[in-house]
């Protein structure tokens, strides 16, 4: 007899996303049988085409936090360096 698990049952660390194997913060049931579990990036990138195939999503993402002080960026994307006496950086910005 195979254990079914119910879409209730919490995510873990243990399960891993069927696209790249990070850790799984969602799964996706499907009407025609099985599940799928996906990572937060995998499931907003396929998220349109899950929906209708999809009997319930369990949605966990909100248990992703950031775990550092985001960068500040500038507006060509590199983190803003302070100026040093005697050097010249390569944008205006910096």
């Amino acid at each position: 007899m195979t254990a079914t698990l119910s879409p209730t049952t919490p995510l873990t660390a243990l399960d891993r996303c069927d696209r790249c194997g990070a850790q799984a913060y969602v799964r996706v049931t499907l009407a025609a049988g099985g599940d799928l579990l996906f990572c937060g990036h995998h499931f907003r990138e396929h998220e349109a085409r899950l929906r209708p195939l999809a009997l319930g999503v369990q949605d966990e993402t909100n248990k992703l936090e950031p775990t550092q002080t985001p960068i500040t960026l500038c507006r060509h994307r590199f983190p803003a360096r302070t100026e040093q006496p005697g050097r010249r950086t390569s944008f205006p910005c910096h």
